[in-house]
This record gives C-alpha cells, sequence and structure tokens, in this order.
C-alpha cells in the first residue's frame, strides 16, 4: 500500500507506484471525491473531447469552408 503525507500547505506527492498505475505525468489533473462514508477516491482526470483538436491535417487540395459544410442553409 503507498502512503503520503499533507505538508502544512496542505500539498502531499502522489507515490511513484500510484502515478506509474494510472499514468499520471506533471500535468496530469486528479478529481477527488469524498464519500459519505468518508473514503475519499481520487482519480485521474480524462482528457477533454477536443485535447486532440488540429493533430489532423486535410489531405493536400481538399480545404472545405465553413459555409459548405453548414447544412442548415
Amino acid at each position: 500500500m503507498a502512503e503520503s503525507t499533507i505538508t502544512a500547505k496542505g500539498q502531499t506527492t502522489v507515490p511513484a507506484q500510484v502515478r506509474e498505475q494510472i499514468g499520471a505525468v506533471p500535468g496530469t489533473r486528479l478529481v477527488w471525491h469524498v464519500m459519505r462514508d468518508g473514503s475519499v477516491i481520487v482519480r485521474a482526470k480524462a482528457e477533454f473531447v477536443l485535447d486532440p483538436a488540429g493533430i489532423l491535417k486535410s489531405p493536400k487540395g481538399r480545404h472545405v469552408p465553413v459555409e459548405a459544410m453548414n447544412a442548415w442553409r
């Protein structure tokens, strides 16, 4: 079992074995859930659906203006 200590500033370090298991890297956001029984669940926040926007390039010569994509005109 991994454990860490909370500092006077309310900070803690996520143990290395936990970071490895959840694939956490610097910048990973953690979401904390306090349950009714007092237990705490911490999970790595899933990436936002638009984070990968712009990683795909359009085929050459195949640019389509936004107006041509509007189905409501």
